[in-house]
């Protein structure tokens, strides 16, 4: 998700109602997944580069957090909706900690639509932290490092019980992976749109979705 800020100032508008209009956004979003049948959504929702931003940026983007997972936590339970997060949500604080566990918690059982919100997430740092827990299973003697394979390390990313992206839409005309799921996105498909987030819709949503089912994928094979 990306633009929050461009919208925001190209409508004389203070940054934070740029992030408000983005997590309206992230609803309709939701809405359109679940009535185009999609099963995975995983939002980009604040990177590990995001804490460089101005610190009222910051205050206000992570006070807007809890206020969302406050309000729409039991919305999400009742359309059967399952949230989880990953990243690391050590750097919120405590109450934010409460906050994220609480709506996992109460949203565990749902199966319509899974949504996992990444925040505080960078993809070289996930890899990087299950580089160190293979490292100390093999210093302890609890892996053999001649066994490790592609599969036994995806378990150790936060990733390790979902399905790999098949499609990552990146908004606001930018072209860059700005560093997600760099391991889990080895074969996905992109689309890149000019809309920026707070404008995005099911008609983005789905304009992305036909693109992606005209693409052929051969995940590195041949055919014919």
């Amino acid at each position: 998700m990306d633009g929050n800020r461009r919208w925001a100032e190209a409508r004389g508008l203070p940054v934070p109602l740029g992030h408000k209009a983005g997590a309206e956004a992230v609803r309709r979003t939701i809405e359109a997944c679940i009535e185009q049948g999609v099963g995975w959504l995983t939002l980009f929702a604040f990177s590990s580069e995001n804490w460089l931003r101005p610190v009222d940026e910051v205050r206000a983007l992570t006070g807007l957090l809890r206020l969302y997972l406050r309000a729409e936590v039991a919305t999400l339970a009742k359309e059967g909706i399952r949230l989880r997060v990953i990243g690391d949500r050590h750097r919120f604080g405590a109450e934010t900690m409460k906050e994220i566990e609480r709506a996992e918690t109460q949203t565990a059982k749902g199966t319509r639509l899974n949504l996992t919100v990444a925040l505080s997430y960078g993809g070289r740092a996930e890899i990087l932290n299950a580089a160190r827990l293979v490292a100390e299973a093999a210093r302890d003697g609890r892996i053999d490092p001649a066994e490790l394979d592609e599969a036994s390390f995806g378990r150790l990313l936060f990733t390790a019980d979902m399905p790999d992206p098949d499609l990552i839409i990146r908004t606001s005309g930018e072209q860059r992976l700005s560093n997600f799921l760099l391991w889990q996105a080895a074969y996905a498909e992109f689309v890149f749109q000019d809309v920026l987030w707070p404008d995005y819709d099911a008609t983005a949503l789905g304009a992305a979705i036909r693109e992606f089912g005209r693409r052929e994928r051969r995940y590195g094979a041949r055919t014919g």
